[in-house]
């Protein structure tokens, strides 16, 4: 294998290791939030699409070569095992077309988890916005029951202050608990909007889990037929050995 196309395999390997990392399960949302809010991140972050761009193009240039490589060797006259003029030329031409074919999956894959990867990134870190909004809003609505169920013991104390005070007290009374019952509806519709936006955060949060689960299941199915590949390849060059 030659300079470039180890270089490619370990960046393929690292980027199924580092997917592997973002799909376990113990590791929550926020985790990765706080990893991901460094200050070293935000210093390369001027300079990461451009990387990011970088790594696209130089993998799409590696996948059509390995394509026209592929290409090159399949259209070859296939020459017989038993050729007496050139005994070693088909061995030769089968590692060829193997290891043309082994470049264009490692380019392929690398490029498709490349794209994965940063996908993944942004749904991770959307996933975790949510989950802290969710948490802030539920806060809010709490301590909102709480200042409303607050004013109504109030408003209840009031009006048996009502009954036991003269005449003299009562339209100042009334006055208060009419104050009262204005701030009371007032909460009630904070309560009401926190609710609503509660409600939403929720289905977001519900809509981006099922997002990543799709996106674990597609890379589940992806990383078996890599791994079927390589076998597949594997016995193809054990057979042409």
């Amino acid at each position: 294998m030659s300079l470039q196309w180890a270089a490619v395999a370990t960046f393929l390997y690292a980027e199924i290791g580092l997917i592997l990392i973002f799909c376990l399960p113990f590791i929550p949302p926020q985790r990765w939030q706080k990893i991901f809010s460094f200050s070293v991140w935000g210093k390369i972050a001027s300079f990461w699409n451009k990387a990011f761009l970088t790594v696209i193009v130089l993998l799409i240039v590696l996948f059509l070569d390995a394509i026209r490589e592929v290409r090159k060797y399949s259209a070859t006259p296939v020459i017989e095992k038993t050729s007496t003029s050139k005994p070693n030329a088909y061995e030769h031409m089968q590692m060829k077309l193997f290891r043309s074919q082994r470049n264009l999956y490692i380019s392929g894959f690398s490029l498709f988890f490349w794209l994965v990867l940063r996908r993944l990134v942004t749904l991770i870190t959307q996933l975790a916005k949510e989950m802290t909004q969710k948490a802030v809003l539920k806060k809010q609505a709490e301590n909102t029951s709480e200042a409303a169920k607050k004013f109504m013991e109030e408003n209840e104390r009031l009006k048996q202050m009502l009954k036991s005070c003269g005449k003299e007290e009562e339209n100042d009374l009334e006055e208060e608990n009419r104050k009262l019952l204005e701030e009371q509806e007032k909460l009630q519709m904070e309560l009401r909007k926190t609710s609503d936006a509660l409600s939403k955060a929720q289905t977001d949060v519900i809509t981006m889990k099922v997002q990543s689960d799709r996106l674990s299941k597609e890379y589940d199915r992806l990383l078996k037929e890599h791994l079927d590949l390589q076998d597949i390849s594997g016995k193809g060059r054990k057979k042409s050995l």
